[in-house]
């Protein structure tokens, strides 16, 4: 296992951490007035999903986990599992709905996901970070709205539901930032 300390953190490096993995999301180095140095760091905890903000000394020493990302196939889910297809040997594996986190909403048939593991276990998937869906549901345009550069909600064909500008309408495919659940355009 690889060594490193807090001058090799980057973000979405991977460390092992009393027994979880977590990669880096955010890190800061700071200097106090007083002592020594730290490195301030916003961690996403790999099996939970959850966010922490921890600081360390500086220099200090931590295990890198290697992480594997190779894509996948979905194919369908079945109640929480949901089963996925390697693209080359065609084996399917189950992972649990936990496992995407809340990006599961934007997940459609035949979408391929980034899957995550670590010592052959499935730690989780990923949808890709920018989706094009059709959208099912939103409320009729209305004149004179779009000066007011706010917006409506629009349910897509997933079942999720994000802010649209006015001008969306029901059947139009828009593309989506999965990772802060933002419109960003109508595609034609």
């Amino acid at each position: 296992m690889a060594k490193i300390d807090t001058g090799d953190f980057k973000n979405g490096v991977s460390v092992l951490i009393d027994g979880d993995i977590f990669t880096i999301v955010w890190f800061q180095h700071h200097k106090p007035g007083k002592g020594g140095a730290v490195m301030r760091t916003k961690l996403k905890n790999l099996r939970t999903g959850g966010l922490v903000d921890k600081t360390f000394g500086a220099g200090e020493k931590f295990e890198q986990a290697i992480l594997e990302r190779h894509p996948m196939s979905f194919l369908y889910s079945q109640d929480d599992e949901y089963i996925l297809m390697h693209p080359d040997t065609y084996e399917q594996v189950s992972v649990p709905r936990s496992a995407f986190g809340d990006t599961v909403k934007y997940l459609k048939d035949g979408m391929e996901v980034n899957v995550i593991e670590y010592n052959e276990k499935i730690l989780g998937a990923e949808v890709p970070s920018f989706v094009e869906l059709v959208v099912t549901e939103t409320a009729p345009d209305v004149r004179g709205d779009t000066a007011s550069g706010g917006g409506k909600p629009a349910t897509l064909e997933t079942g999720a539901v994000i802010t649209v500008p006015f001008f969306v309408k029901v059947g139009e495919k828009v593309k989506v930032d999965t990772r802060v659940d933002s419109y960003l355009e109508r595609v034609k």
